[in-house]
């Protein structure tokens, strides 16, 4: 929407072939539109994947009436998991710190235009996840993404207190 009316933001291209996302970069990037480009590419989709997981947990405690302080502590703790089970599976700390990782969480945890903030929202107020997800009209991916992170936490042995419990939230009640 925003890349649509001009306002300035930004993305990360990520190959393993930094020539490729220079391409991609080269290609798309304006005045308005910045495109950085990464060789990360686990830690990139990871982020991608994880903040809509966070983000859903962050609407939960928007839902259920805490404030900003509940949503930095709820973020920061996030990106710590995030960090850990990326760099377990190969992702540089530098790529959860920057656009695609803390980036990308910030702005899908804090917009209205976040379906899983929306979702998570729902939630909070009392609506099991099938209906809040319903009532949002889109697909929520941090629904999905929830329990593939629950599952890889578990396998790789890290410690991810935040994911486990938007999971239990999600899939046991």
């Amino acid at each position: 929407e925003e890349v649509s009316i001009r306002m300035p933001t930004g993305c990360v291209s990520a190959c393993p072939d930094l020539k490729v996302a220079r391409l991609v970069q080269d290609a798309f990037m304006n005045d308005y539109f910045r495109v950085y480009t990464s060789e990360d590419i686990v830690g990139v989709e990871l982020s991608a994947a994880m903040k809509n997981v966070v983000a859903l947990a962050c609407g939960v405690c928007d839902g259920m009436g805490y404030q900003d302080n509940t949503k930095a502590l709820l973020m920061t703790r996030a990106m710590a998991e995030l960090t850990r089970l990326g760099e377990k599976l190969g992702g540089t700390r530098q790529t959860f710190g920057g656009l695609a990782g803390m980036g990308d969480l910030i702005v899908t945890c804090t917009s209205m235009h976040s379906r899983n903030r929306r979702a998570g929202i729902l939630i909070g107020q009392g609506k099991d996840p099938q209906t809040a997800m319903k009532e949002v009209g889109a697909v929520v991916e941090g629904y999905y993404a929830a329990k593939s992170a629950y599952e890889l936490g578990k396998a790789k042995g890290i410690d991810m207190p935040i994911t486990d419990a938007a999971y239990k939230v999600l899939y046991e009640g």
